[in-house]
C-alpha cells in the first residue's frame, strides 16, 4: 500500500532548527514531485515547499524562503525539509504529499516555543 511517513518533529526554541523526513513506499517515488504542507490549529493547510522529481527545481512559500530547504533522496525514497531560524508561527503539523495525488502522510508536529 501507499505510505508516506513523516518524522523529525518536536519542540524547538525560536531560532532553532529541525529536519523533517518523509519516507515513501508503495509507489514509484522518483516519478513524483514532492511537497510539504503544514496546518496550524484552526487554520487551513498551507503549502510550504516543493521539489521536482529530479531535484532540479524547488519552490517555497514566501513565509519560509531563506529559512527552509527541501531536498530528496530517490535511492532512500525520502523527502526532507530542513527548517532553520524557526519562528513560533512555524508551529504546525507538517505533512508530505506526492504532487498531484491524494497521497498524504499522517503528519509530524513541530512546536516552536521558548
Amino acid at each position: 500500500q501507499v505510505q508516506l511517513v513523516e518524522s523529525g518533529g518536536g519542540l524547538v526554541q525560536p531560532g532553532g532548527s529541525l529536519r523533517l523526513s518523509c519516507a515513501a513506499s508503495g509507489f514509484t517515488f522518483s516519478t513524483y514531485a514532492m511537497n510539504w504542507y503544514r496546518q496550524a490549529p484552526g487554520k487551513e493547510r498551507e503549502f510550504v515547499a516543493s521539489i521536482s522529481r529530479t531535484r532540479v527545481n524547488t519552490y517555497y512559500a514566501d513565509s519560509v524562503k531563506g529559512r527552509f530547504i527541501i531536498s530528496r533522496d530517490n535511492v532512500k525514497n525520502t523527502v526532507y525539509l530542513q527548517m532553520n531560524s524557526l519562528k513560533p508561527e512555524d508551529t504546525a503539523v507538517y505533512y508530505c504529499n506526492a504532487d498531484t495525488t491524494y497521497y498524504w502522510g499522517q503528519g509530524t508536529q513541530v512546536t516552536v516555543s521558548s
